[in-house]
């Protein structure tokens, strides 16, 4: 059953070349259908001659009832900590580089018309919670749509853990670290690092290791509901930073604890109905086209 949205939320990456365009030009285009719009606040700061609603990164979840990103797949995983605790549906306008979440071209707004019709395929993503302890004492926490990723602080250098499943003993390693991808990461950080591509829809975790010191470390995919546990060992001689779809970057001491697991709320994903995963593999990996056969 579709659902009805009455107050839409726009946010976008400044930085990026043409979101002021396509921000002026969607809101004359929402405004015309007579919909209510909020925008935030930093981003309303570039257009101060609309005149618009605004509200902070902070509300946009209690604010809106579909979100409309302009940017890159960067801006949208950015946008997506603002709002998923709340499951406000998300719809990307792509002015980035890859775009595998953000479908819509700046050029197809009516899409977006059809989209406010229900015309469009809901599609629900999971995000994993990371969490770090030492000693029983609480170092932080962060949520990843794409990856979780133990990685070196500042100069590379070999860390040294072990990774438990369900509380089974999976592997030792000596490695630059490990990502830890959800299926939507898996053509990330992840697909870098040699990892499979996962599809979004299947209910799956990978790990894949970053330059292990063996040739037989390779990446692994285990079910969506299993809880990782990655135990630093307390003879690491530097400290490794968590990052959490490279946005936070939290400092793990030696000894320290970190689990990872699925989080609760899911990412609520809008698509326009010719949304078709496989073409949009085709066309950002450079993938070879459908031969053409003569008969």
């Amino acid at each position: 059953m579709a659902i009805e949205f009455k107050t839409i939320g726009i946010i976008g990456r400044l930085r990026n070349p043409g979101v002021k365009e396509t921000l002026r030009t969607l809101i004359t285009f929402l405004g015309e259908l007579n919909l209510k719009i909020v925008t935030e606040a930093e981003t309303a700061e570039s257009v101060p001659d609309l005149n618009l609603t605004t509200v902070t990164r902070e509300d946009l979840g209690t604010s809106c009832d579909l979100l409309i990103v302009i940017g890159g797949d960067g801006s949208l995983i950015s946008a997506t900590h603002a709002v998923v605790n709340h499951e406000i549906p998300v719809l990307g306008i792509n002015r980035g580089s890859l775009g595998f979440l953000t479908d819509i071209h700046p050029t197809e707004l009516q899409k977006i018309k059809a989209i406010l019709n229900g015309e469009y395929r809901l599609e629900k993503r999971f995000l994993l919670n990371a969490n770090i302890e030492l000693q029983g004492e609480h170092l932080g926490n962060d949520d990843a749509l794409n990856e979780v990723a133990l990685i070196p602080n500042m100069v590379p250098h070999m860390i040294e853990f072990e990774i438990y499943i369900d509380d089974q003993f999976v592997c030792s390693q000596n490695s630059d670290g490990l990502i830890i991808a959800t299926p939507t990461g898996s053509t990330a950080y992840a697909l870098s690092g040699g990892g499979p591509i996962l599809h979004p829809q299947l209910d799956a975790i990978v790990l894949v290791p970053m330059f292990p010191h063996t040739l037989s470390s390779r990446p692994i995919v285990i079910e969506g509901n299993q809880k990782i546990h990655i135990i630093l060992s307390p003879h690491n001689t530097t400290s490794p930073r968590l990052s959490c779809d490279g946005q936070a970057y939290i400092i793990s001491p030696p000894g320290s604890h970190i689990t990872i697991q699925k989080k609760p709320e899911h990412l609520h994903l809008i698509h326009p109905l010719d949304y078709n995963y496989y073409e949009t593999l085709r066309s950002k990996l450079h993938w070879g086209k459908k031969l053409q056969y003569s008969e």
